[in-house]
């Protein structure tokens, strides 16, 4: 295979094999750009034979900003976690989470507090749900240089390995004594290294209520993590494993332990092997005859090959590489001979009152990956800056430093482990929302709301629920103050609708000064004639037909008999004041645009789109026990329009070509726009007839935005908002407005120019985008692109009305998009919605909402405009100190929304939400949600590249990070050894689910990864909700082997890494927009036959997309959780069935976001590390 010729793969989003389909080089292959970052390989700049000089400060670590790393030992933060990742390091895992701490507070004084009962106090939280503590884990930093031994340079990648898996890990016990967990009631997880040297590693005894989270060597697996499978692996010959052991909890506590690594220290950043020459240092050098396959991407367009090189999904045999040298270690204990080798690591006989023991500890690390080592991993050609890249040749490599041992990535914090604790202590509870700045479970945890004054999760998430009193303080934390909305969530059956309240004629009761609608935090004072607005302190006058007397607590006494009084979330009926034109909105109507040009009649397209709106049209939403009174009209095109008129009266339908695109009208006002059930049998015979009117057609170019303008004069001649449903399939090159040229130029991928290939091609679409916004005309794009559409440009007046975009490329090969195509087309139709909607956010005395994020217009700094607003889109605001917060009142933000139903009803909903403020920075990390945290930095970043190159972009994610867990552990971690990194315990998961947002493919894009694709990526993350966006990047894996098929359980998730797919089971990978069948190449017979229906593995069908269905348990089981997995997100998720070792597997591996990934993405364990060198850097 040409190396600079791509192996192509489908993708989860429908792009089947399309044969012959050439795309560009990967970089690190001699491929025409380079990649932006480079996996870590080891500090060269001492050891490395003929390597350019590097400059001071330099950083191999290429994909980060060069700063100078330091590395130390370990020590713990009662109220802390710390994990020690360096040459003293101490292996971190899960520990018990602390318990709650007191109440976040409490309203005002009862008898001025409107609304629900006083909160005098905060439920008590169980130990799990609340943890304060931090956890622990040790990262390496700057130890002296040694001596070095340096012999003559192996020849071979066995003699690289032998050398490396030589050396020993020697463990003794502290001067102080054996370690002993400290002072609580609830046991650690976990030991720690004792070793020799200063102590870097100190156990504080605490109070029972904070048991810290202590870091050592895992005991074992543990059964949330899903730990890997026992897969023995044989090492190279002659080489000899250190033993593996754990420590032991001995019952007597000691007021301090030791932890660090016996020996000499070790001058590397983190876990460096054995450097390379100049010319092979490179991560993609491969050995000698081997042929260089860049990964897949999962968004590619291009069909996979014939013979694509297995690559196993559980741990495969050793296959030597480049930096990279050693195999996979077995985790079984193996002696090893001591010996006096260079890198022989021991304990040093000089300590006082540390016994000679056999060497004990963890695997050894190996040539700088820190976790399992793999085979060759292709395209990971990332040379450093300034160096060139030499392709894949291989070259000898150089002697070297000794390997640090390797950090086991079962010991640092787990986000299945934080996920299965938090079901565990609060699913199946009831949230009561009463409670200000209570925290909500995680969106992983099934949970029931009670509405007490407060909104409903489901409504609202904040970044923050305990916001810093001040701007200063604000600043100094850099965590982002943000509240994700769902305005129109749909909520569980069991919670039921919102109230909508009716004020009568003179609408709904509001502030006289900020406008801020009646709600539970107003204070009536005066015997009720008045009422104090939360929100500004203005006094407004109650309307007599409103007024109510106080009870002796100075409530109304109506307040729970009033949902606007009682409740966090309802609706107002609308008046005609807040109509436009102060005439009450018609229902809206739904126009259907069918592209019919060449490559949308051969694919298939046309014929699907018109089969199924004849039966989708009965289904157009409505209020329940109603018809609906949307009206509905079709348009078809190319490069000219044909409109039709479906009368009710006539016989056939009839057309009428508009050609003068350049200056679009719509011919026809009567029989264009009508009612499903007046003109049914003329629909249908339209929608039949259409498919055999284009079907010889030979008319390859269309046009796009006079199509968007047809619908939009339509909307405008009938005088009512509405949706546009499009259905398009090329780039539109014909001469009218908003013509496109073809632009792809992936040469620009990775340079200051590449923020232009997210931006609109033309101006012509966003001025078009704002006409719409006006009118009300929501715009829906269906794409099946087959080659190259300008997503960032068509895409813009959806993103821009509040409508989505869906993308089914190669849909004419792909039949099996089908189903996903028109799943998502009758959910898109039938969900509701609200048109002609405009949003505001109003704050209390203090703060003020600065920024927004989502598929709106806004032509104000306070105003968010939506042409349609449905109820799987989400707003994101930003908010930012004006003035000092007081910790007694706290702060209120309220969501109002007006827009009109699909009856035509003019409608407000309003939701409120009371948080607290603190003084004291720790109280602030204790009450963040780290799920809205990486929603809101998404967010961000993704908008970001729209102006700046995406390197700056994730630096910038990368620094704001580290101020945050900086700051944490300057202000609020107790006094501990520099080499350690302290996390807050809500903020554990923050760097592993960061690095999900770093590596993803708009902002570090494989090859392969289509500019499309990134564009599309980028449009559809704008909105997410936090559910769907925690999925999204760091995806669902369910081991179903392991599957009870008689109860109603899942199987515990395991962690996304390739090292816990065993090849004897079956894995379910689940992304929000996909769904992955792994099978392991051993897996049973009989487990495959209840799944396949087959006894052998090759027998398997890699093609299908739909599992038979088969009369066993087993079976009916499996496709209850994939139905249950398809209806908790917004759009349908297609199945692929991936064989190990098959063609599709690296397609898999691309949603495996702890490892390292193909595009240059650092795995988890290299991130960790990365951190903690940023924040040593910001401390120092």
């Amino acid at each position: 295979m040409n190396v600079n010729q791509q192996p192509h793969i489908a993708t989860p989003y429908g792009q089947p094999p399309l044969q012959g389909y050439q795309v560009y080089g990967q970089p690190g292959y001699g491929g025409p750009h380079a990649t932006p970052y480079g996996p870590y390989n080891g500090h060269n700049a001492a050891y490395q034979q003929d390597a350019p000089p590097q400059p001071p400060g330099y950083s191999p670590y290429s994909s980060f900003p060069s700063k100078t790393f330091a590395a130390a030992g370990l020590s713990s933060d009662p109220s802390s976690s710390s994990f020690g990742l360096g040459p003293g390091r101490v292996l971190p895992s899960s520990g018990t989470p602390p318990v709650s701490a007191p109440g976040y507070g409490q309203y005002p004084q009862a008898e001025v507090q409107n609304g629900p009962a006083p909160m005098t106090s905060q439920p008590p939280r169980p130990p799990d749900s609340q943890a304060y503590g931090q956890v622990p884990v040790s990262l390496p930093t700057a130890q002296p240089l040694y001596h070095q031994q340096y012999q003559a340079p192996p020849t071979s990648t066995q003699q690289v390995t032998n050398q490396m898996a030589g050396m020993q890990i020697g463990t003794a016990p502290s001067q102080a004594g054996p370690y002993a967990p400290p002072t609580s009631s609830h046991l650690p997880t976990s030991a720690a290294f004792p070793t020799p040297g200063n102590p870097s590693y100190t156990s504080q005894a605490v109070p029972p209520s904070q048991p810290p989270v202590n870091v050592g060597v895992p005991q074992g697996p543990h059964p949330a993590y899903g730990g890997p499978p026992h897969v023995p692996q044989q090492p190279f010959p002659g080489s000899a494993l250190p033993p593996v052991s754990q420590q032991s909890f001995p019952t007597a506590p000691t007021p301090s332990t030791q932890a660090s690594l016996g020996g000499p220290p070790l001058p590397q950043p983190y876990g460096a092997g054995p450097p390379v020459s100049a010319h092979s240092q490179f991560p993609g050098s491969l050995p000698p005859h081997q042929a260089a396959v860049s990964q897949p991407s999962p968004y590619r367009s291009a069909p996979p090959p014939t013979g694509f090189p297995s690559s196993g999904g559980a741990p495969a045999p050793p296959r030597p590489t480049l930096g990279m040298q050693g195999p996979p270690f077995p985790p079984q204990s193996v002696s090893a001979p001591p010996g006096p080798q260079p890198n022989h690591i021991g304990a040093p006989p000089m300590q006082p009152g540390v016994p000679v023991g056999p060497p004990t500890g963890p695997l050894p690390q190996q040539n700088g990956a820190f976790g399992q080592m793999r085979g060759p991993q292709p395209a990971y050609g990332a040379p450093y800056p300034g160096q060139p890249n030499f392709g894949s040749q291989p070259q000898t490599p150089a002697p070297g430093p000794p390997a640090q041992k390797r950090l086991d990535p079962n010991s640092i914090p787990s986000p299945i482990q934080v996920i299965e604790d938090d079901k565990a202590s609060k699913s199946g509870e009831v949230f009561m929302t009463g409670v200000r700045g209570q925290a909500p479970p995680l969106v992983t945890t099934p949970f029931q709301v009670k509405d007490q004054g407060n909104a409903s999760p489901h409504f609202i998430r904040c970044t923050a629920y305990n916001m810093p009193c001040t701007s200063d303080m604000a600043k100094q934390s850099q965590v982002p103050l943000a509240a994700i909305i769902k305005p129109l969530a749909v909520l569980p059956e069991n919670e039921g609708p919102l109230p909508v309240v009716d004020h009568g004629e003179g609408g709904p009761i509001r502030c006289n000064r900020c406008k801020a609608y009646m709600c539970p935090y107003m204070q009536f004072i005066e015997g009720g004639r008045r009422f104090q607005c939360a929100f500004c302190s203005c006094v407004t006058e109650v309307p007599p037909h409103y007024f109510q007397h106080l009870d002796h607590t100075g409530k109304r006494v109506d307040c729970n008999e009033r949902p606007e009084l009682s409740l966090g979330s309802y609706e107002f009926l609308a008046t005609v004041e807040y109509c436009k034109n102060n005439q009450l909105p018609l229902p809206p109507a739904f126009i259907f645009l069918i592209d019919v040009s060449y490559n949308a009649v051969r694919s298939g397209m046309v014929a699907v789109v018109c089969e199924e709106l004849c039966a989708l049209l009965d289904t157009l939403p409505s209020e329940p026990g109603t018809d609906s009174p949307i009206r509905v009209g079709f348009v078809t095109y190319n490069k000219v329009l044909h409109f039709y008129n479906v009368k009710s009266s006539l016989a056939q339908p009839q057309m009428l070509v508009v050609s003068d695109v350049a200056d679009m009208f719509v011919p026809l006002l009567d029989g264009f726009l009508v009612t499903v059930g007046e003109s049914r049998t003329v629909i249908h015979s339209l929608l039949q007839q259409i498919p055999e009117m284009f079907a010889d057609t030979r008319e390859t170019e269309t046009v796009f935005g006079p199509v968007i303008q047809a619908g939009l004069e339509a909307l405008k001649a009938a005088d009512c908002a509405g949706r546009l449903f499009i259905f398009h399939s090329t780039l539109p090159i014909a001469e009218a407005p908003g013509k496109l040229k073809n632009r792809e130029d992936k040469k620009l991928v990775g340079t200051d120019k590449e923020k232009s290939l997210f931006q609109p091609q033309v101006s012509f679409y966003g001025n078009l985008a704002k006409e719409c916004v006006a009118q009300g005309c929501c715009v829906d794009l269906f794409l099946f692109p087959n080659q190259y559409l300008d997503v960032a440009t068509l895409g813009t007046v959806p993103c821009s009305t509040g409508g989505s975009v869906y993308k089914y490329s190669h849909f004419q090969q792909a039949q099996t998009d089908r189903d996903r195509f028109l799943n998502d087309l009758r959910r898109d139709v039938k969900k509701q919605m609200g048109f002609d909607a405009i949003m505001r956010v109003r704050t209390s005395t203090g703060i003020r909402a600065t920024d927004f994020f989502g598929s709106f217009y806004m032509s104000n700094t306070t105003d968010v405009e939506l042409a349609g607003l449905d109820c799987d889109k989400t707003i994101t605001v930003e908010f930012r100190h004006d003035d000092k917060l007081c910790e007694d009142t706290g702060a209120l933000l309220q969501c109002a929304v007006l827009y009109t139903s699909c009856r035509g009803q003019r409608r407000l909903r309003i939701h409120n939400l009371a948080v607290n403020c603190c003084s004291q920075l720790a109280e602030l990390y204790r009450h963040c949600e780290t799920d809205a945290l990486v929603n809101f930095f998404a967010k961000y970043a993704y908008r970001s590249v729209l102006s700046s190159p995406t390197k700056t972009v994730r630096d910038s994610l990368v620094n704001q990070c580290a101020q945050i867990l900086a700051c944490y552990r300057k202000n609020c971690a107790s006094p501990s050894s520099a080499g350690q990194l302290i996390l807050p315990e809500c903020m554990k998961l923050l760097p592993v689910y960061l690095n999900c947002v770093l590596k993803s493919d708009v902002l570090q894009p494989g090859g392969d990864v289509s500019l499309d694709d990134r564009a599309y990526v980028r449009q559809l993350v704008s909105c997410m909700d936090v559910a769907e966006s925690h999925a999204f990047f760091y995806p669902r894996l369910l081991p179903l082997h392991k599957l009870d098929v008689g109860g109603l359980a899942l199987p515990t998730a395991v962690r996304d890494s390739e090292e816990r797919l065993s090849r004897d089971g079956l894995y379910l990978l689940e992304n929000s927009l996909s769904l992955f069948l792994w099978v392991g190449v051993a897996a049973p017979p009989d487990l495959l036959r209840s799944v396949f229906d087959v006894t052998a593995f090759s027998e398997i069908n890699p093609n299908m997309t739909n599992l038979p269905t088969l009369d066993n348990p087993f079976s009916k089981r499996l496709h209850e959780i994939i139905e249950m997995f398809r209806e908790q997100r917004s759009r349908y998720m297609k199945l692929m069935v991936v064989k190990q070792e098959d063609r599709l597997e690296p397609l898999f591996k691309h949603f495996l976001v702890e490892d390292k990934s193909s595009n240059g993405g650092a795995s988890y364990v290299d991130f960790l590390c990365h951190m903690h060198k940023e924040i040593r850097q910001l401390l120092s």
